[in-house]
């Protein structure tokens, strides 16, 4: 069957943009709210109408992460490029062990629909949202191993509000993996489809 790029293409983008939040978070301490809300909110829509409707349904809104694919797909072994990389297959790997793993997957299922009902007290980007968010990831992702060894700024990396906003961003780095996965992305494609994706990519760009 012929694989659809489009989608593909979205949802690498999407791993992207989490592995890109977290990079700038770690370094700097700050990010892209806007584009940390698209990736978080992803995280909620279990069951959506298409790939981009989990990302709000505007290309825009993988701006970020369309651009840090493009870098990393162009990228050295050495550098930012290559810890976004790093970042992005560390993602790949775990979102594999997380999909052998039911019981996991059920109390991931369990405890996004509970995050869900707290959304109706709390903004999705308050300290309440993004700390249970980070639990999640803690309680559930990490165990899975092995764990994602994020680099940074010492002082971000010790700034427990930083944590959290880190672990949020790869819980979401998760929920794209996820989608990858389930519209036909894999390693092949990394491998032997660069030229496609990178193209796709910008075509997508180009509409943002």
């Amino acid at each position: 069957m012929a694989k659809n790029f489009f989608d593909i293409t979205l949802a690498l983008a999407g791993i992207c943009q989490s592995a890109m939040l977290v990079q700038q978070l770690a370094h700097k301490g700050q990010c892209d709210d806007g584009m940390l809300e698209v990736s978080l909110r992803s995280t909620l829509d279990l069951n959506p109408a298409s790939t981009l409707a989990v990302y709000g349904s505007q290309p825009a809104n993988l701006k970020l992460g369309l651009e840090s694919m493009l870098g990393m797909l162009n990228a050295s072994r050495t550098g930012p490029g290559a810890e976004l990389t790093r970042y992005t297959l560390s993602l790949m790997v775990l979102e594999r062990k997380l999909n052998g793993n039911k019981k996991s997957l059920d109390e991931l299922a369990k405890r996004i629909t509970q995050l869900d009902r707290q959304l109706t007290h709390f903004e999705l980007l308050s300290e309440t949202l993004i700390s249970a968010m980070a639990a999640i990831y803690v309680d559930i992702i990490s165990p899975l191993g092995p764990r994602i060894q994020v680099t940074g700024t010492p002082a971000m990396l010790q700034n427990t509000q930083i944590q959290a906003k880190i672990r949020a961003a790869l819980l979401a780095g998760i929920r794209s993996a996820v989608l990858w996965q389930q519209v036909g992305g894999g390693r092949l494609q990394l491998m032997f489809g660069r030229n496609r994706l990178f193209k796709q990519a910008r075509q997508i760009l180009a509409q943002c």
